[in-house]
C-alpha cells in the first residue's frame, strides 16, 4: 500500500521517504522481535535458528534504518517478500493437513513459485544490484550491503528446497531431512 500510495519513492531507494513507509518498517521491526522471543520463549531456537538469523538480520538493518530515515524505500521493497508468505504458508498448512485432493496442493504449488519470483527473488535481485551500484561501500551502506549479500544467500537456499520438494522429489528421496518413518520436516 504505500508503495502503491507513493510511487515517486521507488526514484530515490536511498532518501525517499513517507510516514507509511516509516510506520511500515516500525511495525515490521516490532513483528521481528516479537516472533524471535517466541521462538526462544517457546524452545523452538534449536529447529528454527534460521529464522533467528534471517529475524537478527530484519532487525539490525530495519532498526539502523528508522535512526538514520534512509533506504526507507529499500526497505519497504524488501517487506514485499512478505505476500508471498502467504503461499508459503498455505503449502506448510496444505502439507500438514494431509489434505485429500493433491489438486489444491498442485494448484498452491504452482503459484508459490510464480509468487517467490515476483516477491522474492526479483525484489531482492534488484536491491543486490542497486546497492553493489550505487550504494557507498562504507558505514551504513556496507551494512545493508553485507545483509542483503546474506539475505540473498538465505533466499536462494531456501529456493532450492522448495523447488527440490515440491518439483525434485526423486532428488531428495532418502536425504537428512526425514525422521524415521520418512516423512518430510517441516522445513521441507
Amino acid at each position: 500500500f504505500s508503495l502503491w500510495h507513493s510511487p515517486e519513492l521507488l526514484s530515490d531507494i536511498q532518501d525517499g521517504y513517507s510516514i507509511s513507509g516509516h510506520l511500515l518498517v516500525c511495525f515490521s521491526s516490532g513483528y521481528f522481535i516479537h516472533d524471535s522471543l517466541d521462538i526462544i520463549f517457546n524452545h523452538q531456537s534449536r529447529s528454527s535458528w534460521e529464522y533467528l538469523v534471517h529475524h537478527a538480520m530484519a532487525i539490525s538493518a530495519f532498526v539502523s534504518l528508522i535512526i538514520t530515515g534512509r533506504f526507507l524505500v529499500a526497505a519497504m521493497l524488501l517487506l514485499l517478500v512478505e505476500v508471498s508468505n502467504i503461499f508459503l504458508t498455505a503449502r506448510m498448512l496444505l502439507k500438514m493437513s494431509n489434505v485429500p485432493s493433491p489438486v489444491l496442493y498442485k494448484a498452491n504449488k504452482y503459484v508459490n513459485l510464480v509468487m517467490y519470483f515476483i516477491f522474492r527473488l526479483a525484489p531482492q535481485a534488484y536491491l543486490t544490484w542497486y546497492f553493489l551500484r550505487y550504494v557507498e561501500v562504507q558505514g551504513q551502506g556496507a551494512f545493508l550491503t553485507a545483509n542483503l549479500l546474506l539475505l540473498d544467500a538465505m533466499i536462494l537456499m531456501y529456493f532450492s528446497r522448495l523447488l527440490r520438494s515440491d518439483f525434485f522429489p526423486s532428488l531428495h528421496k532418502g536425504s537428512v531431512g526425514r525422521d524415521v518413518d520418512g516423512e518430510k520436516f517441516l522445513i521441507d
